[in-house]
């Protein structure tokens, strides 16, 4: 006969019970299926080999806790602002998922101790943070659900972490504001993918920005988003000059 053991007793015998009380001490509960947890702390640097080549890292988990990150945001958005638009609310929630945000979120709760990763790699790689917790979001989605994942979110990291309306009066959408401004003032803008720089997880994308097909800032990153993001803020800062 199976005995169901409570999260108090596997994390008392467990040999990953650091994490059992890692997750209990900053969410509030004990994982059920620890080795999701293990697996979004897991950088594709130190993924493990399985069947047919196929390495198991965190980004599968990365893709999921993406998703219903911006959802709960959304909904959390939505009902904290009943009377702001569409347009608002969306840069609202960029702002609060946008890489650099996350970066920080997860070195102040103290989930960066338990990543694993290729000696180097956390130098090289700036998203893995970020990226990591992303990966523990979806994790909490598979081991409890959306609705507990949700109250998590909005309970244990916006009301603890996060200043919102602090967040609200932060410029973070260069490249909004960059398209806004071509548009109002006719210019064709494009954003180019011109150089891929080294290879696996140390890739960086070079990007190039063009206002009516002539160069007007470059940048490079580990995620085309990254760069474009980087890119679009010399670009802005650029036609704030040439304008002052």
């Amino acid at each position: 006969m199976r005995i169901a053991l409570s999260g108090t007793v596997k994390a008392i015998f467990s040999s990953d019970k650091q994490l059992f009380h890692a997750i209990k001490n900053i969410f509030g509960y004990y994982p059920g299926n620890i080795f999701l947890y293990k697996l979004a702390f897991r950088h594709k640097s130190a993924a493990k080999e399985v069947v047919k080549g196929v390495r198991v890292s965190n980004e599968r988990l990365e893709y999921l806790g993406d998703a219903v990150l911006s959802s709960a945001i959304a909904d959390y958005l939505f009902k904290k602002f009943p009377y702001k638009d569409e347009g608002f609310l969306t840069e609202m929630r960029s702002k609060i998922v946008n890489r650099s945000q996350l970066n920080k979120l997860s070195k102040k709760m103290g989930l960066d101790r338990f990543l694993e990763s290729e000696k180097d790699t956390r130098n090289l790689c700036k998203s893995i943070n970020g990226d990591a917790f992303e990966a523990l979001i979806g994790a909490m989605y598979l081991d409890k659900g959306y609705n507990f994942t949700r109250r998590i979110i909005i309970k244990r990291i916006i009301n603890l972490h996060l200043d919102i309306d602090e967040i609200e009066k932060q410029e973070n959408n260069f490249k909004s504001k960059l398209i806004e401004w071509s548009q109002k003032e006719k210019k064709e803008i494009e954003f180019n993918v011109i150089d891929e720089v080294g290879e696996g997880y140390n890739k960086q994308y070079v990007i190039q920005i063009l206002v009516d097909k002539k160069p007007i800032s470059q940048a490079r990153d580990y995620s085309i988003k990254g760069a474009e993001k980087i890119a679009s803020e010399k670009a802005c800062n650029s036609i704030l000059n040439e304008s002052s």
